[in-house]
């Protein structure tokens, strides 16, 4: 009921009285008026004026699971949302969801993570009110070492819709940040569940510096945020959540059913900063060298000082600075 009354309210530009709601709707005034204490309380400014009734002012932007549903222009993916205040990580929080048999599509949106990971068990710093800190649950029909390659397609629908909502120049760094002028903004976390030739489902961890306004000095010289790039402008966090889910539906179901990188390859390499830089991987094995090319499975090729070329499928990356001269 709390869902069909902002409806109304949000098409109208005026007031809504108490008893058009209730005969809308079936219900008492009492109830109406119960609904409306409730929506207060998740944060929407709901006048009460006697013999007028209900308006809403819409000046303030909310983030929440009803805002960032409506207007989701998606077929099935996001379709579920869980919003928290705060959780240990979304990432865990999915697959709590996903071991009780949540559909394909679900997704986990938090304020705040106590507990936010990045890769290699690093923590992820999760500031309230200002970041995008969520997580989707897939099921995808392919073999366990195709999901590695879910991350590659995250980071493009990530990269495709932060510039479709907000213009700035943003990069991938293979296999799993998003750069603006080599500082990172977001992090993709992959895991998957699974046996040897069957995937049970996957989960993807998003975690996005939004409006955040500073950093600690340890991080100021290597993050950033989209508004801090955006000259100080907010970025709607629910806008930016939509744009990517709608990018990355489309991308998963190509994939899913094409079963071939290939068909992402040219547009993964021209958004990919990695390539033609020095690099380092972190991972079973130590490798050094240059970045030379992305091949057609998404796996990064690196040129060692001898010429050998390595073949690197996973792993974490970092870009060596250029050297002079």
């Amino acid at each position: 009921m709390r869902q069909k009354i902002l409806e109304i309210l949000k098409k109208s530009s005026d007031y809504v009285s108490g008893e058009y709601l209730g005969e809308t709707l079936g219900v008492s005034r009492t109830s109406i008026w119960k609904a409306i204490k409730q929506l207060r309380q998740e944060g929407y400014d709901i006048q009460a004026v006697s013999n007028r009734g209900y308006y809403l002012s819409q000046n303030k932007e909310l983030y929440n699971a009803q805002e960032i549903e409506d207007g989701l222009g998606t077929k099935w993916l996001g379709k579920q949302v869980y919003f928290y205040k705060e959780i240990d990580s979304t990432n865990a929080c999915i697959r709590r969801l996903a071991a009780e048999g949540a559909p394909e599509g679900t997704l986990a949106v938090a304020e705040a993570q106590s507990a936010g990971r990045g890769r290699r068990g690093k923590e992820w710093t999760s500031q309230e009110g200002v970041g995008i800190w969520m997580s989707l649950l897939l099921r995808p029909d392919i073999s366990p070492n195709q999901t590695p390659l879910l991350t590659l397609l995250t980071g493009l629908a990530v990269c495709k819709a932060i510039q479709k909502t907000t213009d700035l120049p943003v990069q991938i760094k293979w296999p799993n940040d998003i750069l603006i002028g080599g500082k990172k903004i977001c992090g993709i976390l992959t895991e998957m569940d699974g046996e040897m030739t069957r995937v049970n489902y996957v989960v993807v961890g998003i975690g996005i510096n939004v409006n955040t306004e500073y950093f600690p000095e340890e991080l100021e010289a290597i993050a950033t945020s989209l508004k801090i790039e955006n000259n100080g402008v907010a970025i709607s966090r629910k806008k930016l959540i939509q744009a990517i889910l709608t990018e990355l539906e489309g991308y998963y179901e190509k994939y899913v059913k094409e079963r071939d990188f290939a068909y992402f390859y040219e547009e993964y390499k021209s958004a990919c900063v990695t390539i033609g830089q020095e690099v380092y991987t972190l991972g079973k094995e130590a490798v050094e060298g240059k970045a030379i090319d992305i091949n057609p499975q998404g796996e990064l090729m690196v040129q060692k000082a001898d010429g050998s070329i390595v073949t690197v499928f996973s792993g974490e990356v970092s870009i060596r600075p250029r050297r002079k001269g």
